[in-house]
Formats: C-alpha cells, structure tokens, sequence
C-alpha cells in the first residue's frame, strides 16, 4: 500500500474522534487562561508550552510571582473517576512525604476543573531538570523512593485505572489494530502472528507475579532532580500492574550496563520492600509489549495533528515491517534470558 494511502486509511479508522477532540486540539490562551483563573488566582497572562503529547501541558505565571503548570486531560482517554483516582493517589504519597508533585485544590476540596468539557488540574511548578545518567547513589536513591511509593500502593486498588498484563498490554492492542484496519494488508497477517506469539511465549511468565498500584510510565523524563532530590511527575500511565514495570523503565538499556543497574535499583528497593529477584524475569516481555502499546498509541492519536507532524514516518508497511522484526527479536532475547 503506498505510503499516502495508509496514512488516509490510518486517518479514517483512527478513534480520535471524541467529541471533544475538535475543542482540545483547538485549546486558546483564553481558555487556558479562564481555567488558571478559577477561584481567587490571577494570570498575568504569560505562559510557556510545555512539552507533552498525550495532554496539553502549559507553565503559567501568577500574580505575585507564583508559576503554575496547567494539566489539560486529553477527551475520551480517563474518565473523571479516573482521573481523581489518580489525585487521591498522589495526596496519599504526599502523606508519607514521597516527593510527587501533587495537584492543587481548584475549588475548596476539589482538584480536577472543567473548561469547555475538557478536565485539568493545576500542579506548582517543581524546579530541577530530569537526570540523564544517574550515578550509583543516585540508582539507589530511586530505588528506595519507588518502594516507598509501591508500600503506599498496595495498600489500595487501582479499580478505575486499569491492568497491565499480556492480554491488555498485547491482545488488546493488536484487536484495536486489527478492528480499525490500521494495519497495511500485506502486514496484517505477520504482525498479527508476532503479538500473538508474543503473547503465547509470555503470559506464563506473569503468573504468580504479585500486582499492585504502580507509576506505569516511570521513566527518566518523568523525574526532576534539584539539589534536594528527585521528584516524580506525571503519573498519567498509573494502573495495577508488577512492580518492575517501574524498575525497568528507570533502567532501560538491554545491555550489561542496564542490568547493572536495574540491580542496583533492586538492591535498594529490597531494603525498603520486598523484591523477588526472579521478577526480573518480566523485563524483556514488558518491554515488547511497550513496543505495542507504543505502536497502538500513536494510532489511537493520529486524528491529533501534532501526531501527524511528529510521527511522519508512522503507518506505511515500512514501519509494521520493522514492527514486526523487533517483536520478534524480543521474543528470542526473551528465550535466550529464561534459558
């Protein structure tokens, strides 16, 4: 299928289409404004776009100097049920002094605001900058602050936020793929025979993994470190899953030097809570279900014109080729590591 063509094919079957994606896509300065403005608080009007794909993200000034950073919820992805799910969940880490950044109050007892149908929240502005390598002390710094979050965690369900498993991770996905036609036609069959083998070589591995609250997307950009330490942001991605979907991704490499230090982190956790060092096992299988998800995400968003424009190499035959070639790179890493 030429290029062109799966693009508008991709175009017409994605499900970005909620009402309320028009209005989110077209999110103005008043809007934005207007929302910041809810209760006492005055604007100055300046403010900075932040870096974000899944939301609409601003940094925004307010009389007498205090910067905020305005959360607009993409429509049709979390409910608000969901959402203050998450919230509470933050509030709950504040409580033990886990360092989060956690929303404020728009509305005396009430953090998630409403503007033209569309959720947001305001958080303060955290300072530091994200950490590019960190040092061994640092590792372990993590990983005695992520088992203090997971000891918060399980203490409570995460019923409206979703599971990580083989099925939601992998099968869904792929179903999603496959009802849309977002796959090219000469590609349907054999990404459809990698998921799936994917799916059938590791959902053993997951059994008897205990699950509980996690981060979910707990990555290195979604810290910020400042001389008082690391705070952790952005806890859209929060659901029930294994713990080590949050170790990995802080140490994500496939190489000698991210097993290094995916064990310094584990070192560090297992002071704080336990770890079964056979968890690590999921590492490789998680990772190849990120590359679905990752592919179906883009998918689901590709009505959003910043999609378009940042993903231009997306959707051609091309692309499911080479889909295909690193799922199934995954699935003989993955035979190797259980040997």
């Amino acid at each position: 299928m030429p290029v062109n063509e799966a693009k508008r094919v991709i175009m017409e079957h994605t499900i970005s289409t909620h009402p309320l994606s028009l209005k989110f896509n077209q999110l103005t300065p008043e809007h934005v404004l207007d929302a910041v403005e809810a209760g006492d608080r005055k604007a100055t009007g300046r403010f900075i776009i932040l870096n974000s794909f899944e939301n609409r993200v601003y940094q925004l000034e307010l009389e007498g100097g205090q910067m905020v950073v305005g959360k607009f919820y993409r429509p049709g992805r979390w409910s608000k049920e969901a959402i203050e799910a998450e919230h509470a969940f933050l509030r709950q880490l504040q409580e033990e002094e886990i360092p989060v950044s956690v929303p404020m109050d728009i509305e005396p007892g009430h953090s998630l605001g409403e503007v033209e149908g569309i959720y947001y929240a305001l958080f303060e502005r955290v300072g530091g900058r994200a950490p590019e390598e960190p040092s061994d002390e640092q590792f372990r710094i993590l990983g005695r602050l992520l088992a203090r979050i997971h000891n918060v965690a399980a203490r409570g369900p995460a019923e409206v936020r979703g599971q990580l498993t083989p099925q939601t991770y992998g099968l869904d996905n792929l179903q999603f793929l496959l009802d849309n036609d977002i796959l090219p036609p000469e590609a349907r069959d054999g990404y459809t025979a990698s998921v799936q083998a994917l799916v059938q070589r590791i959902q053993p591995l997951f059994i008897d993994v205990p699950t509980h609250r996690i981060h979910g997307d707990c990555h290195l950009n979604n810290l910020l470190w400042s001389p008082a330490g690391p705070t952790f942001l952005d806890f859209d991605d929060f659901l029930e899953g294994p713990a080590v979907q949050d170790i990995w991704l802080l140490a994500a490499s496939s190489d000698a030097e991210g097993k290094r230090q995916r064990n310094l982190l584990v070192e560090a956790y297992a002071s704080m809570r336990d770890f079964d060092p056979s968890w690590l096992r999921l590492v490789e299988p998680l990772r190849a279900l990120r590359y679905v998800r990752y592919a179906t995400w883009i998918a689901r968003r590709w009505g959003d014109p910043t999609f378009q424009r940042t993903f231009g190499h997306f959707g051609d035959l091309r692309y499911w080729q080479q889909e295909m070639q690193d799922i199934r790179e995954q699935i003989a890493r993955i035979d190797y590591s259980q040997e």
